[in-house]
């Protein structure tokens, strides 16, 4: 049996703004096993990147985590003070690739002592240790190590997301978050970095939460998928669940946008509507004014969350008149 690394409970997240408390993740629960790859689509704003910086406490101001419980390695790590998450978790037990590598490089130092800061900052190492270490980590994700040397801004794109990935898995941690690691690159580019994840994964045997707009992506590399919408996850479950089983009318208006190659190729499916407001959410189920599917207690009472087949999760109120 598959040993739990990551057990999230009803972790709500929410930001304290001048025109309301906006509720960006609001009762999110899921499970991640050791070795073990989650993938976490959604549309823009449904609470995704959010639940990523949650999970390694760095949710910016004024957004503020006002329950849950994170247990990782069978603790409670959301009761550890910042210092103790600092010195015990953030980057040696769970690291980040953030989205947007540019903005996740110091424009002023080189990639090599970035690197290297991890290093001597976690491990306690001299310059000269670090820096062998980072010749090592650049040349696993198939970078030059003389470009250590470089600055960030005499790298390309893919280039630079690599450099962020060898930053991230510097410390060998056991749960990497991938947060649209693919983002404003070529395809071309996009296949390299995803292929790097994957046998990174596989010859450390870490834990990888992917998050991501496309559900090629997730397809690809995911066990487990769970679909946000409006900041809670409406279903959940093995990728061939979700895949070829898909249950909410949301996961199965995010499957049917995807462009077929055959069929009407000029006619693309979408959603009509735009996610809610999440500092005013409606009072049922949050897809409910977009969904060609609702009935009467939609529009007025939140859906529970029921398992439909072992594994397979869904919040919806079809499954429980069934």
């Amino acid at each position: 049996m598959a040993e739990t690394l990551l057990e999230v409970k009803n972790l709500k997240t929410y930001f304290y703004t001048t025109k309301g408390v906006v509720k960006a993740v609001d009762g999110v629960s899921f499970k991640l096993n050791k070795g073990e790859v989650l993938g976490i689509a959604g549309e823009s704003g449904c609470g995704k990147s959010t639940t990523a910086y949650s999970l390694i406490r760095l949710v910016p101001p004024p957004g503020k985590i006002v329950d849950g419980q994170l247990i990782f390695e069978g603790r409670d790590i959301l009761k550890l003070s910042e210092e103790d998450f600092r010195k015990q978790i953030r980057w040696k037990k769970i690291s980040m690739v953030f989205q947007g590598a540019m903005n996740a490089l110091n424009p002023v130092y080189t990639i090599g002592d970035q690197i290297a800061e991890v290093l001597m900052l976690h491990k306690h190492m001299s310059k000269e240790e670090a820096m062998k270490e980072v010749y090592k980590l650049l040349e696993m994700v198939g970078i030059d190590p003389k470009r250590a040397k470089s600055y960030p801004h005499e790298l390309s794109g893919g280039m630079k997301q690599r450099v962020v990935i060898a930053m991230a898995l510097a410390l060998r941690p056991p749960l990497v978050i991938a947060d649209e690691p693919t983002t404003a690159l070529d395809v071309v580019v996009q296949a390299q970095i995803m292929n790097l994840l994957k046998k990174l994964q596989r010859e450390h045997q870490m834990s990888i939460i992917l998050i991501t707009h496309d559900l090629s992506l997730i397809a690809e590399m995911a066990e487990k998928v769970a679909i946000m919408y409006a900041g809670k996850i409406v279903e959940y479950g093995t990728a061939e669940q979700i895949f070829l089983n898909p249950q909410h009318p949301y996961t199965r208006g995010l499957l049917a946008s995807i462009p077929r190659l055959t069929g009407d190729i000029h006619k693309l499916e979408f959603i009509p509507g735009v996610p809610p407001d999440l500092s005013n959410p409606p009072p049922g189920c949050r897809f409910a004014p977009r969904c060609k599917f609702k009935f009467e207690p939609c529009d007025k009472e939140e859906p529970p969350v029921m398992e439909i087949e072992p594994g397979h999760y869904v919040s919806c109120w079809l499954h429980a008149k069934k």
